[in-house]
């Protein structure tokens, strides 16, 4: 079962190596009638032990049973933390993410802490660089905050990737997803195999993924529409290699970890317009594509060194390496912002994106700061960024090169001396430095040339934190924490459409600076847990993203304001059965007018609607678990400064079951997606009317899977 937990905040975790979070193997897999109270961290790459009681956050962590049990109903990362994670925003069920927020801003991901967003020119394309089959568990850090630096505003997603826990363990799992309406064109199929193995000092993990995804059907019974453009899951090829590889020898530890992921449009399907006003969905047919295919590419690698006792304290070390690249499909019809006379009438291109990510991550813990209740955590990061945009067909720059350098010291002291009370407090200095050479934006801006240069930023973060035990089930927390980003420079550099400006002194490329509070108050009894928490969050110069015609985004840099709540309960009615209930409510403005209040209504683009889940497990014996959960969003009305309405949002409701049977040897998992065959457009199309993008959600589905380990 999820479990809804706090953490200490900011520079703290990042000096922990946020990926290193593990829950104790006792508590783990506990039930909720049998864990304590007071719970405990163990907090591996640093060997630090933290109760519960003293964890001023918000984190939610998705353990490898339930993250199987959501894959069985859509194998896909966004529908999974949507489903569990109510202030994340409505999946798009494409391969792009654009438009998914978490508390009305972008999250940053990470594969065992090494950075998968790409801030600097984001596509979007960030859920999808690593098989989920591959992740032992999803730790989900609400709000914004610097533990990894850059680009954390809403918060963080951190995929956690399996480890060898025996001395040999074999994987095999099977499965497949179909719909009635067409079971050959729908009919999806995945195969994926892991090999692990401990002896002496040292210990591997190999395995590798295969996956092969049909067409989606709505609930009329229509093709879902296919993003040719923005890149879509269905009609793909994904193949996914992974490594971990450690060694261990008295009081250290080095681990290499290497993944290689793509996904693959298979460009057999040609989207069809629909009409937003007619109420007719946009749908796809078969059909030769121009062009190359949308994918996703992305390998990381990362290198882990740590050690016990290292001067009277421990020594953890990550160096990291991430190379992603991004293809955007050919559209159908010309874009006008691709047209240029010196290549041609209709010109029909394509874009990429390209990043180029190396960091360390240096962390020293001191427990016992002079032998006081006072634990210090500090060190350093590093992260270098080359990012820039090709069009691949005429060979043309779009987003020029650009490289980021940013240096960030930091510093965290908890204070546990005072019996109830916990108080955390901490530091981080960002030095960041953008390099662009000289270049001339595209002829649809007006062939502008732009004077290059190397601006400068520098930001001190803190945060400060602290939780108060009422008594044995009741603890209060508060917390305020910075986050430090760039906005999308890309966007902001490639739009560019005014004479003899100059990168040195361009104001939107001015960082961003987001402000996080949060209030919580949770209660854990033997039989029912709950926690609710009211946040803010403030950034006085944001970043908000609005479409053109042919739906390509620019960057507006306005005052921006967001605040709601969050509630989450677990009771355990009895032996074998529980429910859940989660609820998010959010509400985001703009200052339109730039006159330093926020008056207008954030859109779809941008923060999530409010929404209700509520699920039912039940252990019916030692062979037969199932899950029934349903998802509501509810209605969400757009107004402008003159409190017009500008947008409406219909909400709906969707079903999901799933069912895990102990047989042969193995697990059967059988599921059905969309129960009820709810007919829907989804969140996003609602929100951004576009003909070209007017798509529907997935009707009825069906999957099953079977795994052994031997």
């Amino acid at each position: 079962m999820k479990l809804q937990l706090s953490l200490v905040s900011c520079a703290i975790i990042s000096c922990f190596n946020f990926s290193s979070y593990a829950l104790a193997d006792d508590i783990k897999d506990a039930s909720p009638t049998s864990r304590s109270v007071d719970e405990v961290f163990v907090i591996t790459a640093s060997r630090v032990e933290k109760p519960l009681s003293q964890i001023p956050n918000t984190i939610t962590v998705i353990d490898t049973e339930e993250l199987e049990q959501q894959l069985s109903i859509q194998h896909d990362i966004s529908t999974v933390l949507g489903n569990l994670v109510p202030s994340f925003s409505p999946s798009r069920q494409k391969m792009s993410g654009s438009g998914e927020t978490m508390r009305g801003r972008s999250p940053l991901y990470l594969i065992d802490g090494v950075p998968q967003s790409n801030p600097l020119r984001d596509g979007g394309r960030d859920g999808h660089t690593i098989d989920p089959f591959l992740l032992e568990r999803i730790e989900v850090l609400h709000g914004a905050n610097a533990i990894h630096g850059l680009g954390a505003a809403g918060g963080i997603i951190n995929l956690i990737t399996r480890r060898p826990t025996k001395e040999f363990e074999q994987k095999i799992k099977i499965d497949t997803q179909f719909q009635p309406e067409d079971i050959g064109e729908s009919a999806s199929f995945g195969v994926s195999y892991s090999l692990a193995n401990r002896w002496k000092n040292s210990d591997l993990l190999m395995a590798f993924t295969l996956r092969d995804t049909g067409m989606a059907y709505d609930a009329d019974g229509e093709v879902v529409g296919v993003d040719n453009t923005q890149g879509d899951t269905m009609d793909t090829s994904t193949f996914d290699g992974f490594i971990k590889a450690g060694y261990e020898w008295e009081d250290s530890r080095v681990e290499l970890m290497v993944n290689q992921y793509q996904i693959k449009g298979n460009n057999s399907w040609v989207s069809v317009a629909g009409d937003v006003d007619a109420d007719i969905p946009s749908t796809a047919v078969k059909g030769d594509i121009i062009g190359d295919p949308a994918k996703n590419k992305a390998t990381t690698v990362s290198i882990n060194y740590s050690k016990q006792d290292f001067l009277g304290q421990s020594l953890s070390i990550k160096v990291f390496h991430q190379d992603f690249a991004a293809t955007y499909g050919a559209q159908v019809t010309p874009i006008a912002t691709f047209q240029d006379a010196e290549y041609g009438e209709n010109l029909i291109d394509q874009s990429q994106n390209n990043s180029e990510k190396t960091g360390m991550k240096v962390t020293f813990v001191n427990d016992e700061l002079m032998q006081l209740p006072i634990s210090l955590v500090y060190g350093f990061d590093i992260l270098q960024d080359q990012t820039w945009q090709a069009l691949v067909q005429t060979g043309r720059t779009w987003v020029p090169e650009t490289q980021y350098i940013n240096y960030a010291p930091y510093a965290q002291v908890e204070y546990s001396g005072i019996t109830a009370l916990n108080i955390t407090a901490g530091v981080r200095h960002e030095v960041a430095k953008l390099d662009v050479d000289d270049f001339t934006t595209l002829a649809s801006y007006g062939s502008q040339f732009v004077e290059g240069g190397s601006p400068e930023f520098s930001e001190t973060l803190i945060n400060l934190g602290g939780t108060y035990k009422l008594n044995d089930n009741w603890r209060v927390f508060a917390n305020y924490a910075e986050a430090f980003s760039m906005p999308d420079v890309g966007r902001v550099l490639r739009g560019i459409n005014i004479p003899n400006q100059s990168v040195e002194f361009f104001l939107d490329l001015k960082p961003i600076l987001t402000e996080n509070t949060e209030l919580g108050l949770e209660y854990r009894g033997n039989d029912v847990q709950a926690q609710l928490t009211y946040y803010t969050s403030e950034s006085d110069f944001g970043q908000r993203l609005e479409p053109d015609e042919d739906g390509i985004y620019s960057v507006k840099r306005e005052m921006t304001e967001v605040d709601g709540f969050e509630f989450s309960a677990d009771w355990a009615f009895s032996l074998t059965d529980s429910l859940g209930l989660r609820y998010a409510n959010s509400d985001g403005r703009y200052d339109s007018d730039e006159n330093g209040s926020v008056d207008s209504d954030l859109g779809g683009s941008d923060i999530s609607p409010d929404r209700i889940n509520i699920s039912w497990d039940s252990d019916w014996n030692d062979i037969l678990t199932t899950r029934l959960q349903v998802n509501h969003l509810l209605d969400r009305k757009q107004r402008n400064s003159d409190n017009d309405i500008v947008n409406e949002f219909d909400g709906y409701t969707t079903v999901d079951f799933s069912a895990n049977i102990a047989i042969f040897s193995g697990q059967v998992t059988l599921a059905i997606q969309n129960l009820t065959n709810t007919d829907y457009y989804s969140y996003y199309s609602q929100s951004n009317p576009n003909d070209l993008r007017n798509f529907k959600g997935i009707g009825r589905s069906f999957s099953a899977a079977y795994q052994i380990s031997f």
